[in-house]
């Protein structure tokens, strides 16, 4: 089943939100906690895979939202600031939704806000997040053992972010 993702995007909001430096709490079940001061000083988890794909997910507290953010080599050439349709597949159930584009140094990224806090619980109870990009591409495939641990590290964290 494809449940659709409603999303409120604003580009402006989006490429400040890489401006700043990431404030590091430590490490959880293999993700890095930290909080992110462009975006209200949200909490965040992210991990960095083998083929040095970045993978962070947490909290816009300026926004009230939630955020999933892959950079990753294979999406190609995505833009700063611009809107792209993109696929999550977390154990075979998809989600589609509105990304938008991102560069974290040389590495091109997409990055997805959410108001639906089940995303959230959906992606830490499974077992392996699949990507597809704006042409079906794979753009890779993440494990995602020891999540659910980590987001809880990150729920603490935004509650004592106040």
């Amino acid at each position: 089943m494809i449940r659709i993702l409603a999303l409120a995007l604003a580009a402006a909001t989006a490429t400040a939100a890489w401006s700043q430096e990431l404030i590091d709490k430590g490490f959880v079940h293999g993700w890095n906690l930290m909080v992110d001061p462009a975006l209200g000083n949200g909490c965040l988890i992210q991990t960095v895979y083998q083929d040095l794909s970045i993978v962070r997910l947490g909290y816009d507290a300026s926004g009230n939202r939630g955020y999933f953010t892959v950079y990753n080599k294979a999406w190609g050439e995505i833009e700063d600031g611009k809107s792209y349709p993109v696929t999550f597949d977390l154990d075979g159930e998809k989600f589609e939704a509105t990304a938008i584009g991102a560069k974290q140094g040389k590495v091109r990224g997409a990055t997805v806000f959410f108001t639906d806090r089940e995303f959230v619980h959906a992606i830490a109870q499974r077992k392996v997040m699949t990507v597809y990009g704006v042409d079906g591409q794979q753009v890779m495939a993440i494990d995602l053992k020891g999540t659910a641990k980590a987001l809880e590290y990150a729920r603490e964290c935004q509650k004592e972010q106040g």
